[in-house]
């Protein structure tokens, strides 16, 4: 088919330019309505915590939610919206921003632990106890929350469900939802800044991070050089007479599956890394205020019984007697 008959038959958006993602748009009143519904929620939960604990919510959770929420709308009502179902490299960019950076910065937002904070005691316990049941222990295992994340786009380019999503207007909407969905189900027991069913540690979430990266490279390589054309018939039919060929338009769009994602995956990684830093001051803040108890009670019991003082007994601190180490701390010499 010649260029002026393709032209004849296409109905879609005029060619791409980058300029598009700023000033090409479009509405999802699905996401529009959640995002809308989830932001005013939250914003009236904040004032809720502050009026009753008189405890300002922490800034950084407020702008990592707001910021995931724009994000979403933007993926989806934004130029990546308006050529999504036109471009095979357009859709995969946002496949991977709702599956992975949108849901991290929810949960980034600790929204879980706002609702728990602004709800009634009564409610408040309800939610714990929720957290703690049975399906949620298991839908947070550490396996289960990894599949949600590395299974939905194999499922998605290696099943009807991709075609599906370019044919149906209520499977493109239900796409939308459910990779950021199914993404949130992956970050909240990772990241472990809300309540949890079951706490595991940290370096859990470095290793899965390291093999959802084997994971993306294996079906960008797929795409890539597989040799299937993905909703093959559903591009060609199109008739798109500008831009690249089906073929080259997915292997672009594998090759921005893999790399994005590897390039999404840093924020988390850098989440992570912090949390477990600022976990481990944590710890040990409160192990060194319990033996600063413990030690402080056995002076005081011994100075009520009249006894020698605590470090004549054996409680002064190892390091302070140390040859190596006592000229460091003050202690007194041999």
């Amino acid at each position: 088919m010649d260029a002026s008959a393709q032209a004849v038959g296409y109905h879609g958006p005029p060619p791409w330019h980058w300029s598009d993602l700023a000033t090409s748009w479009t509405a999802e009143p699905l996401v529009l309505t959640v995002a809308v519904l989830l932001g005013g929620w939250y914003l009236y939960a904040v004032r809720t915590v502050a009026r009753v604990e008189g405890e300002r919510w922490q800034p950084t959770r407020t702008a990592a939610f707001a910021g995931g929420l724009l994000l979403w709308v933007w993926a989806t009502c934004s130029g990546l919206g308006v050529y999504e179902r036109v471009l095979f490299t357009d859709r995969a960019v946002q496949v991977v921003l709702l599956l992975m950076l949108v849901p991290l910065l929810l949960a980034l937002g600790a929204p879980v632990s706002l609702l728990a904070r602004s709800s009634p005691p009564h409610r408040r316990e309800r939610i714990l106890r929720a957290l703690r049941s049975r399906p949620s222990r298991v839908l947070m295992f550490p396996a289960v929350s990894t599949a949600l994340l590395l299974t939905p786009p194999w499922l998605l380019y290696c099943t009807p469900w991709y075609e599906e999503s370019l044919t149906s207007p209520v499977g493109n909407a239900v796409l939308h939802l459910a990779l950021v969905a199914l993404g949130l189900a992956y970050f909240w027991p990772r990241l472990q800044i809300d309540p949890v069913g079951h706490e595991y540690p940290h370096l859990v979430g470095l290793f899965i991070t390291f093999a959802e990266v084997i994971f993306d490279a294996a079906l960008g390589i797929l795409l890539i050089y597989g040799g299937h054309l993905v909703a093959g018939h559903y591009y060609e039919a199109l008739g798109r007479p500008w831009g690249p060929s089906p073929v080259q338009d997915q292997t672009w769009g594998g090759n921005a599956l893999w790399v994005l994602g590897d390039l999404v995956g840093l924020p988390f990684v850098a989440a992570l890394v912090r949390r477990m830093i600022v976990q481990g001051r944590e710890e040990n803040a409160a192990v060194d205020a319990e033996l600063d108890a413990r030690f402080e009670a056995a002076a005081a019991e011994a100075q009520a019984a009249g006894a020698p003082a605590a470090d004549e007994q054996g409680m002064r601190p190892w390091w302070l007697d140390d040859p190596g180490l006592r000229h460091r701390y003050g202690g007194r010499p041999s």
